[in-house]
């Protein structure tokens, strides 16, 4: 069975850090297109950042979070990781990692609905 499960959410004062965490069972994180998704009460879901699988190795981010977030895996124990440095009021929301079923991303990175797994999401407020 397909799981994922985040940590490392809290709350956090304007310009701290966070990690968060997403801890993979049932498949491998390498091997598929992986995710991290945020999203505030009713709006959209937004796709901040991305890593294909290692056959392919590209990493992308939203301009909202490019130079202050890094998506990164531990492969060792399948985990994914997304370090948030220099936080801001706006990047308060529920984060969530996700899994596509193919290790590609191409131009669907961004999108929710090409994702097939997701966690449980974790809160990340940044108070000012």
């Amino acid at each position: 069975e397909v799981q994922l499960v985040e940590s490392g959410g809290g709350s956090v004062q304007y310009g701290g850090s966070l990690r968060l965490s997403c801890a993979a069972s049932g498949f491998i994180v390498s091997h598929r297109c992986m995710g991290w998704f945020r999203q505030v009460s009713e709006h959209e879901r937004e796709g901040i950042a991305s890593f294909d699988s290692d056959s392919f190795d590209t990493i992308e981010y939203a301009d909202s979070v490019k130079g202050r977030f890094t998506i990164s895996r531990d492969n060792a124990n399948n985990i994914l990781f997304l370090q948030m440095n220099s936080l801001k009021p706006d990047d308060s929301a529920a984060y969530y990692c996700a899994a596509r079923e193919f290790g590609v991303c191409g131009g669907a990175r961004r999108s929710p609905t090409s994702f097939s797994s997701w966690g449980q999401g974790t809160q990340v407020t940044v108070v000012s």
